[in-house]
């Protein structure tokens, strides 16, 4: 029995939820977004905020940007909030261990000053600090927004030695004003917006050719029915999509139409 790649005749199923970098569609939203990232490390302006309501690809691209930079002018790393629990220690053994702190102290100031020891080890070396924090809308402590304020006062003339940049939901302002201070210095602030109709077509159409498809399959009344009820977010399009693509292998047929779309939209419960 053919599967659905060999009935399609693709390679791989384009519409999955996986952070795979291949199938990074530059809207112009990211696109903006991947320029204000750049500026802000560059120029060492310390602290910045991208912030999209859930399925913009908030989490891909801080992948991306991570892989973007250059290792032999940044020393970066990601950091994954995983739970709101997290408290000012763990942050600071993590910044530390990021940036090549022998120390394995448990006592606060030595970790800050182990962590002030590598910066200016860095800097002098001429490499520039990139933390990015993924999930940043989870830090519920109010001390670990006041270690990040800490940490930038680390500076000299040229500008901060660390640059910090959180990605989050729009509940990101919750965490920012733990701090008013720190929320004062947000040196470079965006928000990811959705896909516009057409700039939706283009998205799909090149997803389905990295997969390997030689023809689109979706019809215009489809792409009509998809944006209706996606509202141009990146991941409830790949949903409606890859089910969509599962109804029509089922029906065997290879053109998806709005019909197959709207059935597929009423299983979904998106109504």
């Amino acid at each position: 029995m053919q599967n659905i790649k060999d009935f399609f005749e693709i390679e791989d199923l384009p519409f999955t939820n996986i952070p795979d970098s291949k199938y990074f569609f530059k809207s112009s939203s990211h696109e903006e977004a991947l320029v204000r990232l750049k500026y802000a490390v560059e120029n060492r302006k310390g602290f910045t905020v991208i912030k999209g309501n859930i399925g913009m690809g908030k989490t891909l691209l801080s992948r991306l940007f991570l892989v973007s930079l250059d290792e032999n002018e940044y020393v970066s790393a990601l950091v994954v909030v995983v739970h709101s629990e997290i408290n000012s220690e763990w942050f600071l053994k993590r910044v530390s261990q990021q940036l090549g702190a022998s120390e394995a102290s448990n006592v606060k100031t030595e970790i800050i000053a182990s962590i002030y020891r590598s910066l200016e080890k860095l800097n002098e070396s001429g490499k520039k600090v990139v933390i990015i924090i993924d999930e940043a809308q989870m830090i519920k402590d109010k001390q670990v927004m006041k270690e990040i304020r800490g940490t930038l006062n680390f500076e000299d003339e040229k500008g901060k030695l660390i640059t910090f940049v959180l990605f989050g939901l729009p509940s990101i302002e919750d965490t920012l004003a733990l701090d008013e201070s720190l929320k004062q210095r947000v040196a470079v602030k965006y928000s990811l917006v959705p896909l516009d109709f057409e700039m939706m077509k283009k998205y799909i159409i090149f997803r389905l050719k990295v997969a390997g498809a030689k023809v689109n399959f979706f019809t215009a009344d489809a792409f009509e029915v998809i944006f209706n009820y996606s509202k141009g977010i990146p991941r409830l399009i790949n949903t409606i999509c890859d089910n969509a693509m599962f109804e029509a292998y089922l029906l065997k047929q290879k053109q998806i139409n709005g019909g197959i779309v709207s059935q597929v939209i009423d299983n979904l419960g998106l109504k």
